[in-house]
């Protein structure tokens, strides 16, 4: 194999340690290896870069492995010089039978001495800070959501209904309420009247879902998983004003984006923080929708194509084009809406779902590439481009139905 890097090095990263293999060499001379091991102290990773730069070295090497190989990165992007490659660790399997930490470091030099070591997408570090607080972002309102439900279920094992009468048990109303509850002290036509907005028109219901009797030790169990909901509102607030301030150079590309029906501000800053504004990790929104893992895979042998499962991806940007695509699946008029239904009858809710998915990538990929304004195709654009065999369907439909059908073409129909 050709050499492609004359000096480099692979780094084998662990919790404790790292076991680094430098291999200098020109391709007809003979091969120089020099192998060491570091703390991943700091003062260990200091001497590490110090060892790399003292033998020349260009590239480096090294696994994803969790959040280890990340100190390492960012010290080594500090310092300079040399060419980090992170690779997945699925992609740089070594030879089975020779499984050492220093074959696993001297493997890794030689891809990366032959060019054999592809690059993952690592994003500069305000695109990483920004990450790191929309994905903690998410962590938070998953607890949340999670200490709602366990609040309702407590409420419906002491039977009060309250869920069943307030479309929200957290709003101005159910607040209200159950901070009455916790009190305790009113009875349920007390509690009844604290109705707010069109709450008010419920109070009868009120008074009947709340005539239920709560003990003490219910009242001081609600009373702290209330206050664990409102723990976490108050983070996620305040997780909200670190973000906003890192959001603020990109401005122009959060206003494009959230012009595309079923993105509002978060998901926009999801997607910043995920694939950042630059699309030249990129080149075509087919690899974008690769990494991201929402397209299908690929699995054909022997010419024959099979049924293959969505691509694994990054999980927090599939999650969230995914919940973005069912809000715009719900937008009235808009290209999205008549596109997941169509996919949704022939193939299910799940897989149009993804679909819808994968065409928002699709269009933010233009969107940050070219700096283009959205414009929706709207819900008619698939009949207009099928015409001939929509009108067939509906003419086979009808005739199911028993109906004689006689279609002609009118001048609106030959316009469009």
């Amino acid at each position: 194999m050709d050499v492609m890097v004359e000096c480099c090095a692979g780094l084998d990263v662990h919790q404790a340690s790292i076991v680094a293999c430098i291999l200098c060499g020109q391709a007809a001379r003979p091969l120089r290896k020099h192998i060491t091991t570091f703390p991943t102290t700091a003062a260990g990773l200091d001497r590490l870069a110090a060892w790399l730069s003292s033998h020349g070295v260009t590239h480096a090497g090294m696994e994803a492995t969790g959040v280890y190989w990340m100190p390492l990165y960012a010290v080594l992007e500090a310092a300079g010089g040399i060419d980090l490659i992170v690779a997945n660790a699925q992609h740089v399997k070594a030879v089975p039978g020779r499984k050492t930490d220093v074959k696993d470091a001297e493997w890794l030099a030689r891809l990366v001495r032959h060019g054999l070591m592809r690059k993952s997408f690592v994003p500069p570090k305000p695109i990483r800070d920004l990450r790191d607080l929309t994905r903690y972002r998410r962590t938070l309102v998953e607890t949340q959501a999670s200490e709602r439900r366990r609040l309702i279920t407590l409420l419906e094992a002491v039977d009060i209904k309250l869920a069943t009468v307030l479309s929200d048990v957290f709003g101005v109303t159910g607040r209200a309420i159950l901070r009455a509850l916790i009190a305790g002290g009113q009875t349920a036509a007390d509690m009844a009247k604290l109705a707010r907005g069109a709450a008010r028109k419920k109070r009868p219901q009120l008074a009947e879902a709340l005539a239920a009797r709560i003990d003490a030790h219910h009242r001081r169990l609600l009373s702290i998983q209330l206050a664990r909901v409102e723990a976490a509102e108050a983070d996620i607030a305040a997780i909200d004003q670190e973000i906003s301030p890192r959001l603020a150079p990109y401005d122009a590309e959060m206003a494009l984006l959230c012009a595309i029906p079923g993105i509002e501000w978060v998901v926009a800053a999801t997607v910043i923080a995920e694939i950042g504004t630059d699309m030249s990790a990129f080149p075509t929104p087919q690899q974008l929708a690769a990494w991201a893992g929402v397209c299908p895979g690929n699995n054909q042998s022997g010419g024959k194509s099979r049924n293959s499962s969505a691509r694994k991806g990054n999980p927090h940007l599939k999650t969230t084009l995914c919940n973005a695509a069912t809000s715009a699946a719900r937008k009235q008029g808009s290209f999205f809406k008549a596109k997941y239904h169509a996919l949704k009858a022939r193939r299910g809710g799940g897989r149009a779902t993804l679909a819808i998915a994968h065409k928002l990538l699709v269009c933010i990929h233009h969107i940050l590439s070219h700096g283009t304004a959205y414009r929706d195709l709207g819900d008619t654009y698939h009949q207009s481009r099928n015409r001939d065999r929509t009108a067939t369907n509906y003419v086979r439909k009808l005739k199911q139905l028993g109906f004689t059908v006689d279609i002609r073409q009118d001048e609106m129909a030959n316009a469009l």
